[in-house]
C-alpha cells in the first residue's frame, strides 16, 4: 500500500522531540559522519520520526527506508516483528545496525548503505 501521507500516532510527537533533542552518541556520529556525507546529499532523512506506533530512528519518505541502530537491550523478536508491521503496512524496509559498527565499522556502515539503496530506488 502507498500512502502520501504515512500516518502516525499524534501521541508519540512530543516522545520523538525528546529522542532528538537527547541522541545517542552513535546516532549522532551516524546523521553526522553519513547521513550528512557527500554520498547521501541528494537524500532527505529526517531523525525519530513517528510511522504508525513506532519512532524510526531515521527515515527517507523517498525510499521508504527507516534505519535503526539498535544497542545492547534491543529485543530481536520484537524488532523483527516491528519491521515486519513497517513492511507489511507502509512498504517500509528497515536496515538495522549494531552501535559498535557505527563507531567501529564506520565505512563497511556507509559501503553497506550505500549498497542498499539502488534497489530501493528501483521499488525492490
Amino acid at each position: 500500500m502507498k500512502y502520501d501521507f504515512i500516518p502516525y500516532d499524534k501521541n508519540l510527537v512530543s516522545r520523538a522531540r525528546e529522542l532528538r533533542n537527547n541522541q545517542t552518541r552513535e546516532e549522532k556520529f551516524f546523521w553526522s559522519n553519513i547521513l550528512k556525507s557527500e554520498e547521501f546529499r541528494h537524500l532527505t532523512f529526517l531523525r525519530q520520526k513517528p510511522i504508525g506506533n513506532f519512532i524510526m530512528d531515521f527515515y527517507c519518505a523517498k525510499l521508504l527506508l527507516g534505519i535503526e541502530i539498535d544497542g545492547d537491550i534491543h529485543d530481536a523478536n520484537r524488532d523483527k516483528e516491528r519491521d515486519y508491521i513497517l513492511k507489511k503496512k507502509f512498504g517500509i524496509t528497515v536496515i538495522r545496525y549494531r552501535n559498535e559498527d557505527i563507531i567501529n565499522k564506520t565505512e563497511n556502515v556507509k559501503q553497506n548503505l550505500l549498497k542498499s539503496i539502488p534497489p530501493l530506488i528501483k521499488g525492490g
